[in-house]
């Protein structure tokens, strides 16, 4: 388990993944970003997760070669991800969009890089692109967002590699656990996107309380108990007291009942689109 801001996973193909990241999702390119970047890697943070569509990318890569400048670090140090668009997700295409976003982002690789979302009849030929970026050694690891179960049951019957990542909004309200499982199962990384569901649960009553217990916010409660259930997470944010905040959930411990208690608050509800039912 992490016990650090530093810890990593290892997944299926041995890379090393930061338990802990920045996201940066509806974050508009300019100087708040580009000092969120820095601010994040300045308290420790390793890892910053990006997409295409955010249309951020450059900022993003400003904010890492800032960043690195005031520290000793290297870009091995960090692990970076983007993902590819629902517009590009061709063999051809993917590989283009890929080296666009290396381009913006002002680096020689991605440490991870997902299809963003499983549009039927287009993702298996954009994961033959991930598998030869893969193969090439142009990335460190290749994975997936927002599949579900039968999603990543019909992308491995063809793929030569399986997913090492599926990144997915997981949160208390939504807590997909027999994706988890499934993915545990394939040895499958699963990482949360809107870990806070856009701050809808911070004044819950159950949370609160449990916050209160431990003299955390909820923020805390609900990252940690991402933490304690194996899941990667990458809260957003742009304020440098909050990304601090954020990182500050590896010296206490939610109890087996806490946990329970969380899991409980679970209702299925999605604060985005449905990967079964959606229109991009």
């Amino acid at each position: 388990m992490a016990n650090h801001l530093q810890d990593t996973t290892t997944l299926h193909n041995g890379v090393k993944m930061p338990w802990f990241g920045l996201g940066v999702f509806k974050v508009e390119d300019g100087p708040e970003l580009v000092n969120a970047v820095k601010s994040a890697i300045k308290h420790g943070y390793r890892s910053i997760d990006t997409a295409a569509i955010y249309e951020n990318e450059e900022g993003v890569g400003t904010g890492i070669k800032e960043g690195l400048a005031q520290t000793d670090l290297k870009r091995e140090d960090l692990f970076i991800t983007s993902k590819v668009w629902n517009t590009d997700l061709g063999y051809e295409s993917t590989l283009a969009a890929y080296e666009e976003s290396l381009r913006k982002l002002g680096l020689e690789y991605l440490d991870l890089y997902l299809i963003h979302w499983p549009v039927e009849g287009k993702y298996k030929d954009a994961w033959r692109a991930l598998e030869t970026l893969y193969q090439e050694g142009r990335v460190k690891a290749i994975g997936v967002s927002n599949f579900q179960i039968h999603h990543l049951e019909e992308l491995m019957k063809d793929a030569e590699i399986k997913p090492m990542v599926n990144q997915v909004e997981y949160h208390p309200r939504l807590n997909q656990k027999a994706l988890q499982e499934f993915c545990k199962t394939q040895d499958i990384q699963l990482e949360a996107w809107s870990p806070l569901m856009q701050g809808q649960l911070l004044d819950h009553p159950v949370l609160k309380e449990i916050a209160d217990r431990h003299n955390k916010s909820v923020a805390q409660i609900i990252l940690r108990w991402d933490l304690q259930n194996g899941v990667v997470t990458i809260p957003k944010s742009t304020k440098e007291h909050r990304i601090i905040e954020n990182s500050q959930v590896f010296n206490f411990e939610l109890s087996d009942s806490e946990m329970t208690q969380i899991d409980q608050l679970n209702q299925n509800l999605r604060v985005g689109p449905d990967p079964d039912n959606f229109d991009f």
